[in-house]
């Protein structure tokens, strides 16, 4: 007998063998056992969720010859259940809309759609990618589809219906069919191997699953792939290399260097990463999706599973990194990935997106000395990246040494350690002005006009200070009716101003810029300075 592929060998047969649909399985179900039929469905969903499989599944409950009526539990064994399976069954129309696109052929259907069954109750017509039909074709089935004979069932199934017009989907019961987790579709795999008699490893199983993208098809199309590939049997490594996948262990000294703003040795491990021949877009995937298991062990730890690889330095990173800034990196992965068609090349788009990284994790990233003439802006490396269990002298240790020790070697110059903040906190800090500061305290004013900012941001800012300047320090945000000047946000808008001020009056001073508006109806709009805040 010759092999037939795991996608079609373990094809459900009934709903009882439907995977991860349970919310379209008990509606049509119930619907069966009620005799509540109706005369058009649509299935919608991305490839390989089980659309045309559900159908051939609903067009045998609805002519299963072991029942006397429409069944949500077809036999199986009778002639109808069997040549459906096969494809065979005489009643059962199944078209590509792909290649039925125009009017003439949908008429055809249409008029042979009025003779009445051969073999069994229903003349069931599935229709797969429906969106593909032309507006002519579409208005051709409206008619039908408002008013059928009573021994016609349509079933439409669809990848983007969006391209379906309302008119079609308003005579249609609508079912949306989700993407399956990697949770369901490794637990299906799992039993489809052990019935298989497959050898194989758990995290072979789970790379499959991630790999399928929700989709079990290509689960199982994967999975026959790796069986091939591993010589009868599924290991963990075999299937990585077969996908290009990159163990966890290769993407963790990324995450440890930018816990540190430590930049060499951030590149040092982007490179090591290219000298192993992965791909620049799956290395920002696989990341991607290790910042999403940091952020599940920062918010909810049980949800991180047991089994989950190099689980313990998991969570160690999620004990050095803050919760904004695995935020962050997240949205930078993912967004890097996407630029990495635009990039002059693959290697310096992987390079920049870590480069990114690196520029907003809070404090000083720790790649050597100022370049002369260049002045920084931003707070040395703090215990921010630290864990949250060091000590009082161990973060005092961390923070560079100033004239008013007791207050975190704060020297008065608010805007600069406002700027200084991480995320939330510092939006909030640079519309505050700075009251009074001493060994143990720091009072600030906000502007009534922003109080919706202290309901939000005011813990982060506290925090944010206590991490800077010291757990002793006492801060105080007093909300006034009329701050004065100097709010960062105030003085970054007035030294803006003077900018704007004065390249007008250059221009107004060009000659060369004159004669283009004297001699050339020229005109000036939308002048925009080059200031330190642009940058």
């Amino acid at each position: 007998m010759s092999h037939q592929v795991l996608a079609r060998k373990w094809r459900p047969r009934g709903f009882d063998q439907l995977v991860g649909q349970d919310h379209v399985v008990r509606a049509l179900a119930n619907a069966l056992t009620q005799g509540r039929l109706h005369h058009a469905y649509l299935f919608t969903g991305t490839r390989g969720v089980g659309k045309t499989t559900l159908a051939r599944i609903l067009a045998k409950c609805l002519n299963c010859e072991g029942s006397p009526a429409p069944t949500a539990q077809p036999c199986g064994l009778c002639p109808a259940c069997t040549q459906i399976d096969a494809g065979r069954f005489v009643d059962l129309i199944e078209l590509d809309a792909a290649s039925y696109t125009g009017v003439d052929n949908m008429r055809e259907i249409l008029e042979n759609a009025q003779y009445a069954p051969t073999a069994g109750r229903y003349k069931v017509y599935i229709i797969d990618e429906v969106h593909m039909l032309s507006r002519n074709a579409f208005n051709a089935m409206l008619k039908t589809l408002e008013e059928p004979p009573g021994h016609v069932i349509f079933i439409l199934a669809t990848t983007d219906p969006q391209k379906v017009p309302v008119t079609v989907l308003s005579r249609c019961l609508q079912f949306n069919l989700k993407q399956m987790a990697p949770a369901h579709v490794a637990g299906h795999l799992q039993l489809v191997l052990a019935a298989e008699g497959v050898g194989f490893e758990p995290g072979a199983v789970h790379l499959l699953a991630r790999a399928a993208a929700g989709s079990m098809r290509d689960a199982l199309s994967l999975t026959d792939q790796a069986i091939a590939y591993g010589q009868g049997n599924l290991r963990e490594e075999d299937v990585r290399d077969m996908l290009g996948a990159i163990d966890q262990a290769h993407l963790l000294p990324l995450l440890k260097a930018l816990a540190v703003g430590d930049g060499p040795s951030l590149m040092r491990a982007g490179d090591e990463l290219a000298a192993r021949g992965f791909s620049f877009d799956a290395a920002l995937q696989d990341l991607a999706g290790l910042l999403h298991q940091i952020a599940l062990a920062q918010t909810v730890p049980e949800a991180v599973a047991e089994d989950a690889p190099e689980r313990e330095l998991l969570f160690e990173l999620a004990r050095q990194l803050d919760a904004e800034s695995v935020q962050v990196l997240y949205q930078i992965a993912t967004l890097g990935r996407r630029d990495l068609e635009w990039a002059p090349d693959e290697s310096a788009g992987f390079s920049m997106t870590l480069l990114r990284m690196l520029a907003f994790m809070p404090g000083e990233p720790a790649h050597g000395p100022p370049l002369e003439g260049v002045e920084r802006h931003r707070d040395p490396p703090t215990a921010y990246a630290q864990s949250p269990a060091r000590t009082a002298a161990g973060a005092a240790a961390a923070r560079p040494r100033a004239a008013n020790d007791s207050l975190g070697g704060f020297d008065g110059n608010w805007r600069r350690l406002a700027e200084g903040l991480p995320g939330l906190a510092r939006q909030l800090a640079m519309q505050c002005e700075l009251l009074h500061h001493d060994t143990e305290n720091l009072r600030l004013a906000l502007p009534i006009e922003q109080k919706a900012l202290l309901a939000g941001f005011g813990d982060k800012l506290k925090a944010a200070l206590e991490e800077r300047l010291g757990p002793a320090v006492r801060v105080e945000i007093e909300v006034v009716e009329r701050a004065g000047a100097g709010s960062p946000a105030t003085q970054r808008a007035q030294e803006a101003a003077r900018c704007q001020q004065a390249a007008a009056l250059a221009l107004d001073e060009d000659a060369f810029v004159q004669t283009l508006v004297r001699e050339c109806a020229a005109s000036i709009d939308n002048i925009r300075p080059r200031t330190g805040t642009d940058q």
